[in-house]
């Protein structure tokens, strides 16, 4: 058995699944035998671009995304309206999600422009960078994952192109 691991550029209007009936996936991307041995680590939104990782190697998944573990993952995300400067300390408290019961893990938020800003969580809620920008009157009009963990987004690779990833 030869644990295989991915990392793809993802691009918006491609689903973060193995297969859908409707969508092209991630998967379908992929030109390697062996791509039907593989599940995601962490899935995107439709309308989400940027790094997805994909692996036949369960114990290596579930480190990654288990919330407890706390892996970051980072995104630059664009919004709507100017992002008050508010939001840094409210982003660093978290959030609670009365749907839920929960509250999240505190996350970085660090304002790069009016309506642009990079994101750090440590977990990952459904839509729940949407809905933090939300509690602000915001809504997220781009949004890319740059990294997970100690996996960063290379640079030269386009979207939709894939290359494995190194052990280490």
């Amino acid at each position: 058995f030869r644990r295989r691991k991915r990392a793809i550029r993802s691009t918006i209007g491609v689903v973060s699944a193995t297969t859908d009936a409707e969508h092209r996936t991630v998967v379908d991307l992929i030109d390697d035998p062996d791509k039907a041995s593989l599940h995601l680590v962490g899935r995107l939104d439709r309308n989400t671009s940027g790094l997805v990782l994909l692996t036949n190697d369960g114990r290596w998944s579930k480190a990654l995304m288990n919330p407890a573990h706390k892996v970051p993952k980072t995104y630059l995300v664009e919004t709507r309206d100017p992002i008050p400067p508010e939001a840094v300390a409210a982003f660093a408290a978290g959030f609670y999600f009365h749907t839920e019961d929960l509250t999240t893990l505190p996350a970085k938020l660090e304002i790069l422009g009016e309506r642009k800003a990079r994101l750090t969580l440590h977990e990952g809620r459904y839509h729940q960078i949407k809905r933090m920008f939300h509690r602000f009157g915001n809504r997220v009009t781009a949004l890319h994952r740059v990294s997970v963990g100690e996996i960063v987004l290379p640079e030269d690779l386009k979207a939709g192109e894939w290359r494995e990833l190194k052990d280490e």
